[in-house]
């Protein structure tokens, strides 16, 4: 196809999933299970943030490679009335951490943080503080209306009774399974006999389901300075571990004002720092605001090419200034501004890429989840939990059945940079639960897993809808690019004679079966009603919640009880 056919029809492909339409509520998760443990919490009176909270314990259990009770992530809330809030759960560096830890791989290079003997990335010495629970519970307390042992109830269930693996989980097993020999308990368990656990034998986590079952009686607390508590400082005290009960019981969620930014006529809202989501896509929507990338053409060389352009200028400002606020001054207000945006649209060049450099100074993990829910009632939550790469550490906690995280991996091993450790300090992450609003309402929440690459997707998400006019359902499982400064990585959507337009632009393209992961949304419709969508990337299911109670006034009336004719 040429390129002025590509402009004609350019959102014309072909979606390999449905979406799924609701009146009265929305999950959306990357496990059908997951999406079925939120959409019970709905049909039992709960709320978005109910059914949020439910989903997120039972993916703990059927998507054990993406997240974890000892992990992190970033919830984006909106309450019915209207406010919106971001609830910071991210992992934190532990009070025993210090600038050098780690002996740096002597590379060089800016973007490697890897480590010698990989201890920054697998191990007890990889893991940093949790917060993931804390921040659920927080959530729920706050804003949920069901106790935290009915949100739990599916979680547990599927952790005791079993659930069938996936090809999906089976692929994730198999590509962590050299690190699975380090620990006989996670090998046992994900490589019976030494084989991945095929697609369709079941998963029975006992020893998971018994820590589920504490926390559902105890809170938090139960992890948080309590039994689990003592069983994970033990652990890592025996291994070396840096993580103690001090990080246990001293970390505390953060609740944050989301960034804001408009687009055409829309007003986007997204994650601040220490997420460096929310800022860099409100600054590349301010660069592209400036061309007319619906005349462009959706997946053409010119729009390719200008998007690829984009992303390297925002890695190379979030290289140099955005992290931890309470470390690290962001220069927030010039990253965002119509100036500043400006100044770097003009030095962009249509016929050829370029190595940019940071235009500011300051004064992670690519396997992650995702979970979109809403009521309606208008609350709506976008929430991203992880353990970093698959599988987080590659290990379980003795006795408790939890794989922690290794968001070290995060961190520069390096001394005296944007992202360089420091005791406390929070992981600046990418992910982007993103909501997008006219008028002050909810038009779509949407987000994804990909690590370095989840901020770059979902930019690409927001301009299908706004610039290419396409359905929900397009823009989620629509073809996505990715760079950070160098290779060009395209998805195999991208037609040759893009690609080959790229390539003779100065582009070094790469061709990749996805960029990052499986996308979940929701939108908002007309008529009150919902639709969800997720995308073939992974094993997303929406789930919709429609019909309602009975009439009011109504009566059964019984045929044997009718008073019987003369």
């Amino acid at each position: 196809m040429n390129e002025s056919a590509m402009r004609a029809n350019s959102t014309k492909f072909v979606t390999e999933k449905a979406p799924a339409v609701g009146s009265r509520g929305m999950v959306v998760t990357n496990h059908p299970l997951a999406s079925a443990a939120g959409a019970e919490m709905l049909a039992a009176g709960g709320n978005a943030i109910d059914a949020a909270v439910a989903a997120q314990f039972t993916l703990t259990v059927v998507e054990p490679m993406m997240i974890g009770l000892i992990g992190g992530g970033t919830a984006h809330i909106r309450t019915a009335d209207g406010a919106h809030r971001i609830i910071d759960g991210m992992s934190a560096v532990p009070v025993a951490g210090r600038g050098d830890m780690y002996r740096p791989v002597p590379d060089g290079a800016a973007e490697n943080y890897q480590t010698l003997d990989r201890e920054n990335e697998v191990g007890p010495k990889s893991v940093a503080a949790p917060g993931s629970l804390l921040a659920w519970c927080m959530a729920l307390e706050r804003f949920g209306t069901m106790p935290l042992a009915d949100v739990m109830e599916p979680a547990i269930r599927h952790a005791s009774r079993g659930f069938r693996v996936t090809p999906y989980l089976h692929d994730c097993i198999e590509t962590a399974a050299g690190d699975f020999a380090r620990d006989p308990l996670i090998s046992a368990r994900y490589l019976p006999g030494g084989v991945a656990l095929k697609p369709g034998e079941r998963l029975v986590q006992g020893d998971y389901a018994d820590a589920l079952r504490l926390i559902s009686q105890e809170g938090a607390k139960a992890l948080h300075g309590g039994a689990l508590g003592d069983a994970v400082a033990a652990h890592m005290k025996a291994t070396g571990g840096f993580v103690g009960m001090e990080d246990l019981t001293g970390y505390a969620p953060r609740v944050r004002e989301p960034i804001r930014t408009t687009y055409r006529g829309w007003e986007i809202l997204g994650p601040p720092p220490p997420a460096a989501s929310g800022i860099h896509i409100a600054q590349m929507l301010a660069i592209l605001e400036g061309f007319d990338i619906g005349g462009m053409g959706f997946g053409t060389t010119d729009t390719c090419h200008l998007i690829a352009e984009v992303l390297r200028i925002a890695f190379a400002d979030r290289a140099a200034g955005t992290g931890d606020p309470e470390f690290v001054k962001v220069p927030v207000g010039k990253i965002v501004s119509r100036d500043y945006a400006a100044l770097r649209r003009a030095a962009i060049d249509m016929a050829r890429s370029q190595v940019w450099g940071a235009g500011v100074m300051p004064g992670e993990g690519a396997n992650t989840t995702h979970l979109t829910t809403a009521d309606a009632a208008g609350n709506v939550v976008a929430s991203t939990q992880t353990i970093n790469n698959l599988f987080g550490a590659r290990y379980i906690v003795p006795g408790t059945g939890m794989i922690p995280n290794n968001y070290m991996y995060n961190f520069d091993p390096r001394p005296g940079r944007a992202l360089s450790i420091a005791p406390g300090k929070r992981v600046t992450t990418s992910m982007s639960p993103m909501m997008a609003l006219q008028d002050g309402k909810v038009r779509f929440a949407l987000g994804l897993p990909g690590g370095k690459k989840i901020f770059p997707s979902a930019m690409q998400a927001i301009i299908n809808v706004i610039d290419h006019g396409m359905s929900l359902q397009e823009a989620v499982e629509a073809p996505r690019i990715w760079t950070e400064g160098v290779a060009l990585e395209v998805e195999q959507g991208i037609p040759p004679a893009v690609r080959e337009g790229l390539a003779a632009r100065g582009h070094d393209v790469q061709v990749m079966p996805t960029v990052a992961g499986g996308m979940g949304a929701i939108g908002f419709n007309a008529d009150g009603s919902m639709t969800g969508s997720s995308c073939w990337r992974a094993d997303g299911t929406p789930v919709g919640v429609s019909g309602g109670l009975a009439r009011a006034g109504v009566r059964f009336v019984l045929e044997s009880a009718k008073p019987k004719e003369a």
